[in-house]
């Protein structure tokens, strides 16, 4: 009950402010509830609660594949060990491990488990567009974590441009175009903790990308290239070694 426009504040009763304050609070809490439950439509899910049939080749299942055939001579790099996924770099490999799933959408959400081990592990989280060729590899946009810090990236219309990339590799990226790129990428501080699982949310939604770890948005980022038309699959990258878990894809258009 509130007070009507001839009574003075001073006459709401305590009860009464009490009882705001308490709505209010059960609302703010809600709201990371409320956004679990709004991802999109879950299209994949993966526990990793499976076994290998061998120990010498990739066998990840459930219809990921990995690079490792050709960036790291087909060593294993990719096992999975008590009901989680752990991806490590072979000291022959020539690339990132690459272990990737078809994942089509335009806009949606990407959520995981990890575990960090050393200080210079990372772990990319790139959507890809294989048949997109104006770009190196597919990359149209990526989320990085790391230890120190979690960096989104616009990749379609950044460093992964085919102008600017073989400019790059041929050493003639002029000034300006190297301006521009970094201008298409961005780094929000955060510290992970190692050997402890931490969770991580990956959304996009039209050109803006957001971040969150442990379910705290560490930032967002947005760009022209974040909302290409076909995000066809997600790859993860690891440079060093990572493992995962519980990994899901949402779905909104």
């Amino acid at each position: 009950m509130t007070a009507s426009h001839s009574e003075p504040t001073q006459f709401i009763s305590l009860k009464s402010n009490f009882a705001i304050v308490m709505l209010s609070l059960s609302c703010f809490f809600a709201l990371p509830l409320m956004a679990e439950d709004n991802l999109g439509t879950l299209v994949f899910s993966d526990d990793f609660a499976r076994s290998e049939t061998q120990s010498v080749k990739d066998e990840p299942g459930n219809g990921w594949n990995t690079s490792s055939s050709w960036s790291a001579k087909g060593n294993k790099q990719v096992a999975l060990l008590d009901g989680s996924l752990y991806i490590y770099i072979h000291p022959e490999a020539i690339h990132a491990v690459d272990v990737g799933h078809a994942f089509v959408f335009i806009d949606g959400t990407a959520t995981m488990r990890f575990k960090f081990h050393e200080e210079k592990d990372t772990l990319m989280l790139n959507f890809a567009d294989l048949t997109y060729k104006e770009v190196h590899a597919g990359h149209i946009c990526a989320a990085t974590f790391g230890v120190k810090r979690v960096s989104l990236q616009d990749m379609k219309t950044g460093g992964m441009l085919l102008k600017y990339y073989d400019a790059r590799k041929a050493g003639t990226l002029s000034k300006e175009d190297e301006a521009l790129i970094k201008t298409k990428q961005i780094s929000f501080p955060n510290d992970i903790s190692l050997n402890e699982w931490h969770s991580l949310r990956v959304t996009i939604a039209g050109d803006t990308m957001t971040a969150a770890v442990d379910g705290k948005i560490i930032g967002s980022f947005s760009s022209p290239g974040i909302a290409h038309e076909s995000k066809q699959v997600l790859r993860l990258l690891v440079s060093n070694k990572v493992t995962i878990d519980d990994v899901k894809y949402y779905k909104v258009k």
